[in-house]
């Protein structure tokens, strides 16, 4: 199996080598940038299987960056982890909420930013193998037609970009419409039990899938106390 192609764009250098090193260490192949114009020009060159960026960016920033891959169709689910010495809970929903999949604070721990990596991959993985065995497979709920093999979300005929986290929840929510899942089964089901996230993660994730939904959105129902379900 070849192997996974980070591109990591951050400005700081110390930081830049010592993310480069572990990651090479742990067995990933590594291009850098050092601002985001440079970074979008590397995925217009690279194949590249999941993104470390830097917020606080020289020039065009982080969530800047964010927002111009999402608008990329072939790139707009390519995994990206954000990464900030911004550690206010506003902060993070605010890049998770621009489409972001998992956001991690500085100073970090190496061995901690790799597994974090490694859960993003599995799941982008998992999602691809799923998609490929499910490629006829149709899902329609009210205005919402989902299409899990080409990985697209259209309502009312019209295609709604989501993140791979959002696309996620949603596909899972309305596979069985009724149930109710809870925050922990969500993030269970879509990142693995050992991803680092708290629930109200994803309700930020859930937010923001409404919002892209528009009136759709309304499908997506909150069931007080518990978590999240899809009306039947």
């Amino acid at each position: 199996m070849s192997k996974k192609h980070i591109l990591i764009i951050e400005d700081d250098e110390d930081i830049q080598q010592l993310v480069s090193f572990n990651l090479i260490k742990a067995g990933f192949n590594v291009s850098c940038a050092n601002n985001g114009e440079d970074g979008l020009e590397r995925l217009d060159e690279e194949i590249v299987d999941c993104i470390l960026l830097d917020i606080m960016l020289p020039g065009l920033s982080g969530i800047e960056v964010c927002k111009k891959i999402r608008e990329r169709h072939e790139q707009a689910n390519l995994p990206i982890i954000m990464m900030s010495a911004k550690r206010q809970e506003e902060e993070i929903i605010n890049g998770l909420e621009n489409g972001a999949d998992d956001y991690i604070t500085k100073p970090f721990s190496p061995k901690v930013l790799v597994a974090r990596l490694k859960s993003v991959l599995r799941r982008s993985n998992k999602n691809d193998s799923e998609n490929t065995e499910q490629q006829d497979e149709i899902i329609v709920i009210n205005d919402i037609k989902i299409i899990p093999g080409r990985h697209e979300v259209l309502v009312k005929g019209h295609e709604i970009k989501l993140t791979s986290t959002e696309f996620a929840i949603l596909v899972l929510l309305s596979k069985r419409p009724g149930w109710v899942y809870s925050r922990q089964q969500i993030i269970d089901a879509i990142r693995g039990h050992d991803y680092l996230v708290t629930p109200r993660m994803i309700d930020v994730q859930v937010f923001s899938l409404r919002k892209k939904l528009q009136d759709a959105g309304e499908n997506i129902e909150t069931v007080r106390g518990i978590g999240y379900r899809c009306k039947a």
